[in-house]
């Protein structure tokens, strides 16, 4: 069924990439070719191990000469990111100036439940939030986002991300790119849809709610078909789906492969070579590339084949590949000149010692009826996890400190990105088959096609008043009620 919605993401798109192409030097738009923001770098530890953050209003311009409302993390959109040493205790002051409430979940950190920026701990107008996080995991990238209950989709979308670095140090012995914002690149891919005058349009409507929200213009960074210099070496990009909803099916248009060397939760044992990566939302992954033939190339990203006719935003040229960003080598002495053959090995897991097994079954059926929540009136009534819509008075497991447990994950109705607070899982298997090679390390997000089954090892506490969350990472999904809560002691 082809609705008005599916075709103005398609029609986006191709004008997505009608305007990329010019940026390119084709057509009369050349001029507005835009190089690739990089964000603020804050290395903690050059501050004391003290990082302020301010919530707040900004404007944008996404389009030149139609600055746009949006929200920031101490910047007009996204924010800084944040370098946090392995070791150490990191104190953060975060500073609401928006006028509403909202939280900063601290996505793949492993920090206790009171410290993790839950929909408990929501940070009014005006208020500041200093929680203490000790950072004591391997290297990795994460990010940072909202998370208040009934509004992190629209927060979000508006541009509340950010990344964070965890880092040992190791990355030069190791042989891996690590020159920030220049051979080492964080890479935060979105989807929006805009106004005539800029404005950002979020559909907070039935099928926004159903399928999530999916917008009809590609953003890298917060700009438009962005241009890269890079060195002609290998280099590093740290692939984030900022999106809400959309699954990116990424590639380069000249079909090169790239080597995976991290996933949510930091280093494979060795460089996986692919082709083509699929990334669903929240899902991060480290890649290396190699420039070194000196090439332009664009990245690209296919039709979401998994969403049906709702992936139409990728809907542009002859084989349905979407322009993302374009990457431009240029001559460097410094540029890493092989790839690492080893990477730290991930620590090994025995599922047989598992303490219990559980089953979720994340169903997003419309049952016909309608429930009224804040933010969202009229809003279809998503069935959620296990037949329940989450309650916050509501505990829905409790877990035990320094265990493991085997949770099948049941996607019914269409493909979810599942979600874990607090923890790091190992995939099992995906449909009854082992994981993928790339797939194969410490995760906190994995998409559900039909059913995984994951291995969670709980490592952190929270107590009930500040229980950890686990839900679909489709936002609106979650602010529907897909979400629930565990506590670990």
């Amino acid at each position: 069924m082809i609705t008005r919605r599916t075709f103005a993401i398609g029609a986006g798109a191709a004008t997505a990439a009608t305007l990329f192409d010019a940026r390119l030097g084709i057509g009369e738009l050349a001029h507005a070719r835009s190089s690739l923001p990089i964000p603020a770098l804050i290395d903690a530890a050059s501050q004391g191990n003290v990082v302020k953050l301010r919530v707040s209003a900004g404007r944008h311009e996404f389009y030149k000469g139609k600055p746009t409302l949006t929200y920031g993390y101490s910047a007009p959109v996204l924010g800084p990111v944040l370098r946090l040493q392995r070791g150490a205790r990191v104190q953060m002051i975060v500073e609401n100036a928006l006028d509403r409430p909202t939280t900063v979940h601290w996505h793949g950190l492993l920090v206790p439940g009171e410290c993790d920026g839950g929909p408990q701990q929501l940070i009014d107008p005006g208020a500041i939030w200093r929680p203490t996080l000790a950072i004591d995991q391997r290297p990795a990238t994460l990010w940072y986002h909202p998370h208040p209950h009934h509004d992190t989709a629209r927060q979000t979308y508006m541009g509340l991300a950010g990344l964070i670095i965890v880092d040992d140090g190791s990355a030069p012995r190791l042989g891996l790119p690590h020159d920030y914002g220049v051979d080492d690149l964080p890479i935060i891919i979105q989807d929006r849809s805009f106004g005539a005058d800029g404005s950002l349009e979020y559909d907070a409507g039935e099928l926004g709610i159903v399928y999530g929200a999916r917008g009809d213009t590609i953003i890298v960074n917060g700009a438009i078909a962005p241009v890269a210099r890079v060195p002609a070496g290998w280099v590093r990009l740290r692939l984030l789906n900022g999106a809400n909803a959309q699954n990116f099916e990424l590639r380069f248009r000249d079909q090169r492969e790239f080597h995976v060397i991290a996933s949510d939760g930091g280093y494979l044992s060795q460089p996986v070579a692919v082709s083509q990566l699929r990334i669903s939302p929240a899902e991060r992954f480290e890649v290396l590339v190699d420039f070194s033939d000196k090439k332009p190339v664009v990245l690209e990203t296919g039709p979401d084949k998994v969403m049906g006719i709702f992936g139409a935003i990728a809907l542009s040229g002859t084989d349905d590949y979407a322009p993302v960003m374009r990457f431009e080598p240029v001559a460097s002495r410094g540029a890493v000149r092989h790839l690492p053959r080893q990477l730290p090995e991930p620590e090994a897991v025995n599922p047989a010692a598992a303490v219990q097994r559980r089953q979720f079954v994340l169903d997003n059926g419309i049952c016909g009826s309608r429930m009224s929540m804040s933010g969202h009136a009229d809003m279809p009534a998503l069935i959620g996890i296990n037949g329940r819509v989450h309650d916050p008075a509501r505990i829905d497991v409790e877990t035990r400190l320094g265990t493991t447990e085997i949770w099948e994950i049941v996607s019914v109705g269409m493909p979810h990105p599942f979600h874990v607070h607090g923890a790091l899982f190992r995939v099992l298997s995906l449909n009854d088959a082992p994981p993928p090679a790339h797939l194969a390390g410490w995760k906190d997000v994995v998409l559900v096609e039909d059913k995984a089954e994951l291995l969670v090892n709980f490592t952190r506490p929270a107590t009930r008043e500040h229980p950890f969350m686990y839900h679909c990472h489709i936002l609106e999904h979650e602010d529907a009620g897909m979400m629930g809560q565990y506590s670990c002691s």
